[in-house]
């Protein structure tokens, strides 16, 4: 049986728009091994098609020369047992080809942008792309509009549902990972606390997302949820804002995503980790483009800010253009992020899904 070997440490949102592609070639009858940290193991864990090799990512990135070592010696060991038929490492950077020096493979595949064949398409989402390289196939014979691949049932999340009340999952953090902080892809914290107010005063059970690294987020919403404790509107009771933020794994969040109306964050991991559940998914965007990155199923709506913008979108696959005002993603308001939450809310009262969509403000407020 033909063998494949990935190698996509990180970031989660780049690995698991990966999945459909290494999915694909599943299908043709290939093993998949995936190397990658030990952040997103436990997610890639729950595909039992996928051999999951972990290797400590935070050492060989960020570590001494000692620990740097370690770390690539481990990677070798784990992948030394195999041939592989393909080995694919999905990065620009020419340094990953030093990982896969001694990786027995037929054939070794590094992203470039000297080649068509290996350059992510701007225009094009993600997952299509990664699909079009590891398959190796013209442009016109690659799998298009691939949705993220289902998951196994998930345990149920340990947070009880608030009869009666729509649940709306916030995630104001994230867009961060060992190596850089990408704060231009944040929608404004103080637009996430105005979203959460109107939600609850439109009767909606919220609860705040992240990881342990988040908590800087927290302080604007705990003061909302004692002001509505005081007016007897729930909070400390549990009606209002529930935080959860560094108080879950993984797949802990990917239980909570599922088991809610909706799911509203800015482009970074929990928003591809929300595609993975049954929830709908609200993403805000301004520097990148959601033509590549929304999930493509149903109940997906992207908002784009920055209509006009001569720069938008700045960001490059790499960097970002100077900017200290991020007007782009200013421009998507409160106001239109709660008008999807109802169009969202009253399609699945009437049984209906709706079809991945990307807005402007323009196109929302004619």
């Amino acid at each position: 049986m033909p063998r494949l070997l990935v190698i996509k440490l990180g970031a989660i949102g780049d690995c698991v728009m990966a999945i459909p592609a290494a999915h694909a070639m599943h299908h043709q009858g290939y093993e998949v091994d995936w190397v990658c940290g030990h952040g997103v193991a436990s997610v890639l864990r729950l595909y039992p098609w996928i051999k999951v090799l972990a290797i400590d990512d935070r050492a060989l990135l960020q570590g001494t020369s000692l620990d740097r070592l370690r770390a690539l010696l481990e990677l070798w060991r784990l992948t030394s047992t195999h041939m592989y038929d393909l080995c694919v490492a999905l990065y620009y950077d020419r340094r990953y080809r030093l990982l896969t020096l001694p990786i027995r493979a037929r054939r070794k595949l590094l992203l470039s942008k000297n080649s068509r064949a290996t350059t992510l398409i701007p225009g094009r989402h993600h997952t299509d792309e990664y699909a079009r390289i590891l398959l190796a196939r013209p442009d016109d014979q690659t799998p298009t509009q691939l949705a993220p691949v289902s998951l196994p049932a998930l345990a149920p999340t340990r947070l009880a549902r608030i009869a009666g009340k729509p649940r709306i999952v916030l995630v104001p953090g994230g867009a961060r990972n060992m190596l850089r902080d990408d704060a231009l892809r944040r929608w404004p914290l103080e637009n996430y606390v105005a979203l959460a107010e109107a939600l609850l005063a439109n009767g909606c059970n919220v609860v705040l997302s992240g990881g342990p690294e988040d908590a800087w987020v927290c302080p604007p919403f705990q003061h909302l949820r004692l002001a509505l404790a005081r007016a007897g509107e729930g909070g400390e009771g549990g009606e209002g804002v529930d935080d959860v933020i560094g108080t879950l794994s993984l797949v802990e969040s990917l239980s909570l995503f599922d088991s809610a109306d909706v799911v509203i964050t800015h482009d970074t991991g929990p928003l591809h980790l929300a595609g993975l559940t049954r929830s709908a998914v609200i993403g805000i965007f301004g520097p990148t483009d959601p033509h590549g990155r929304l999930p493509q199923r149903a109940n997906c709506v992207a908002l784009w800010g920055g209509e006009g913008f001569a720069c938008r979108p700045c960001y490059d696959g790499r960097d970002y253009a100077p900017c200290t005002h991020n007007g782009c993603i200013r421009q998507v308001t409160p106001a239109l992020v709660l008008n999807q939450v109802h169009l969202l809310i009253a399609a699945a009262s009437e049984g209906r899904s709706l079809p991945p969509r990307i807005l402007t403000p323009e196109r929302v407020w004619p």
